[in-house]
């Protein structure tokens, strides 16, 4: 507060010393991060002073200290901070219910050509890419053919439930999850069900995230090698 303070009207808190007050951030020595009114000329020691504008929206109260909101703090520590640091940043908000990953996204579209949209919007798409049913085949299914499986059944009832992709020869079923950071503890719980019905009846399971089947190619395909190598190396059973 005091830093704040002696920045004058319309400083807030920002950066990595509001990621800090929020909850986000661990607590690190050195400056602390105050944000001031574009154009205004205001130094002080120990305080590392930005220069921008701050709409009502951008600016919370925390613990009575005026700071920089979730959404704000993020895309400021995004053009700052590693993608690691950033996707860390984003989880811890998204587990203390500031922010979850889609309202984060859809929050980035009216703020275009501020400094640190690009760079989280990127991190962002990553992890909250929703394929459609026929956008997932038409990429994942020649990364199963490159791993040496034939075509699968997709979309069809095994033991109870629907599936994206089925190989009954193989007895191999692979699921695929449309979010990476935000998934209820309700819906993990069900995917545990999914994958423990499959696993008694004697099939084998597989859950890539869509942003694997996108970005990591790579490593699907290196693990579907594997799991069929391993599975055509010993008997299957049927569901």
């Amino acid at each position: 507060m005091a830093a704040v303070l002696a920045c004058g009207p319309g400083a807030a808190l920002s950066h990595d010393a509001a990621g800090e007050v929020l909850g986000i951030r661990r607590r690190r020595a050195g400056l602390v991060d105050v944000t001031v009114p574009a154009g205004a000329r205001r130094e002080r020691p120990r305080i590392r002073v930005h220069r921008a504008r701050l709409s009502q929206a951008d600016v919370i109260r925390c613990h009575g200290i005026p700071v920089t909101g979730a959404v704000r703090t993020l895309i400021d520590l995004a053009h700052r901070l590693s993608a690691r640091e950033v996707e860390a940043a984003v989880n811890e908000a998204d587990k203390l219910g500031l922010i979850d990953p889609e309202r984060l996204r859809q929050a980035l579209d009216s703020r275009e050509g501020q400094r640190g949209v690009t760079a989280l919007r990127e991190l962002l798409d990553r992890q909250t890419l929703t394929l459609t049913d026929t956008e997932l085949e038409r990429r994942f299914l020649p990364i199963a053919s490159r791993a040496g499986l034939p075509p699968p059944e997709t979309q069809c009832r095994v033991n109870g439930y629907r599936v994206d992709f089925f190989w009954p020869d193989l007895g191999l079923v692979v699921e695929t999850d449309g979010l990476r950071y935000h998934r209820t503890p309700a819906q993990q719980a069900k995917d545990r069900l999914r994958d423990q019905t499959h696993t008694a009846a004697g099939l084998t399971p597989l859950r890539f995230t869509h942003g694997q089947v996108v970005y990591g190619t790579g490593f699907v395909e290196t693990t579907l090698v594997a799991v069929v190598g391993r599975l055509t190396a010993a008997p299957t059973a049927s569901p």
